[in-house]
């Protein structure tokens, strides 16, 4: 009589194995193709360009003048110091540390705030701006009855839609950019804010709005605020550049701020890949501001409820380096002195491209690109233009006509304002 093993052995010599690839596809047969990131595939092409005399402009990550990355020296002098605290690796709380959350929300909210010091806010660490507003999101989607609809500005920031989404919640807008002068349309913005449902979540970019680098002004920023008021929206503020807009720190809160003065409960998304250079450390925080210490505890443990599926607790190396720089009043002048340095390259290389374009004897007005403020540049572009560019001049853009300003050094100004007016005149 035959073995058991014997007959496995048979059975398995008489049946044809599935290929690697059968049994790999069976299951996802169903699965798409998915579109491939813009910007990220603005890179690619860049990598594969041969010239020399090729820019990437779609990266928004800060360069020097060299077009290198810029590593903080407030960033090494806080890497050195947790290096020789020998500190451990072990878990964060759910929301991060408690330290952490109060120097980041003190940040912006400033020191005297009367917010921090009657204990009002719920604030935790995220995941950098993304995740942040991703926790944001699914608290909104949970527990904020009024609506379940946020309005987002035209344009917004690509992952804002997604992220709003993935939480349950609809997105609409409402109008923001005039693309005729590459600047703001107040007028229009006021007119479909005052239109709104009362109880709408209203997305509002505190500062270097991204991807048009156009803010309102103060005066403008208090007109938003009432109407805001009257008709009971609720501000919620994606603040990723504070101090890289304008190179001040508080400069670059005041609408974060002034709402809060004018008395409106808001929701605040920060983020520390920018203003401190820790793309990777995923740094961030989350923050509602409620009406008593007792609903911030409230808000807070449902925010903790949240997370603890998501990803369970925050990383620790990114926001020690965060508190680090803002517990060390030394180390935080050194780095609020690095904050403004890279706003005033950005700032700079603006002025260096107008005058450039002017040189180049272009005719079109260009002041907007002096006017915007940021990372980002909406240039007015067109969809042709900006493949003429890339074909021509091997400069890689989004086709929006969207430049990241920390691409340009003084060392392409010249060749990016000579392919500009070739495209434009």
């Amino acid at each position: 009589m035959q073995s058991f093993a014997a007959t496995v052995r048979t059975f398995s010599r008489n049946v044809p194995a599935l290929s690697v690839s059968a049994r790999a596809s069976s299951w996802w047969s169903n699965v798409d193709m998915g579109p491939p990131d813009a910007i990220l595939g603005v890179t690619e092409a860049y990598k594969k360009d041969k010239s020399p005399k090729k820019i990437n402009l779609g990266v928004g990550a800060y360069r020097d003048d060299n077009g290198k990355p810029f590593i903080l020296p407030s960033v090494k002098q806080a890497e050195k110091i947790l290096f020789d605290a020998n500190m451990d690796h072990e878990y964060a709380p759910i929301g991060g540390q408690s330290e952490y959350c109060q120097a980041v929300i003190q940040l912006a909210l400033g020191d005297t705030s009367e917010v921090v010091q009657a204990g009002l806010n719920a604030t935790v660490q995220g995941i950098s701006g993304t995740g942040s507003l991703r926790i944001g999101a699914a608290f909104f989607s949970k527990w904020y009855q009024p609506s379940k609809t946020v309005y987002l500005p035209v344009p917004s920031w690509g992952n804002h839609t997604p992220i709003f989404n993935h939480a349950g919640l609809e997105v609409k807008s409402y109008r923001y950019y005039d693309p005729k002068t590459c600047g703001l349309d107040f007028a229009a913005a006021t007119e479909d804010l005052n239109k709104l449902p009362e109880g709408s979540i209203v997305l509002l970019h505190a500062c270097a709005h991204n991807p048009t680098g156009v803010d309102p002004k103060p005066e403008q920023w208090k007109e938003l605020s009432a109407i805001f008021k009257a008709k009971k929206l609720f501000p919620f503020f994606d603040m990723a550049y504070q101090g890289f807009a304008s190179g001040s720190i508080d400069k670059d809160a005041f609408a974060v701020r002034l709402f809060l003065e004018d008395g409106h409960a808001i929701a605040l998304a920060q983020s520390f890949a920018k203003n401190m250079g820790l793309y990777g450390e995923r740094a961030g925080a989350f923050t509602v501001v409620c009406g008593t210490q007792e609903e911030a505890k409230r808000v807070m443990s449902q925010i903790k409820i949240i997370i603890r599926p998501m990803y369970s607790n925050p990383p620790l190396h990114g926001a020690r380096l965060v508190h680090t720089i803002l517990s060390r009043p030394e180390l935080k002048k050194i780095w609020l002195n690095d904050v403004k340095k890279m706003a005033d390259r950005i700032i700079l290389m603006r002025t260096k491209l107008a005058d450039n374009l002017k040189t180049e004897g272009s005719s079109r007005n260009w002041q907007h690109i002096t006017d915007q403020i940021g990372m980002f540049c909406f240039t007015g572009l067109k969809t042709d233009q900006v493949e003429r560019l890339t074909k021509e001049f091997s400069i890689y853009l989004t086709k929006d006509g969207r430049i990241s300003m920390a691409g340009v050094t003084s060392g392409n100004v010249g060749h990016l304002a000579h392919a500009m007016h070739q495209v434009t005149k």
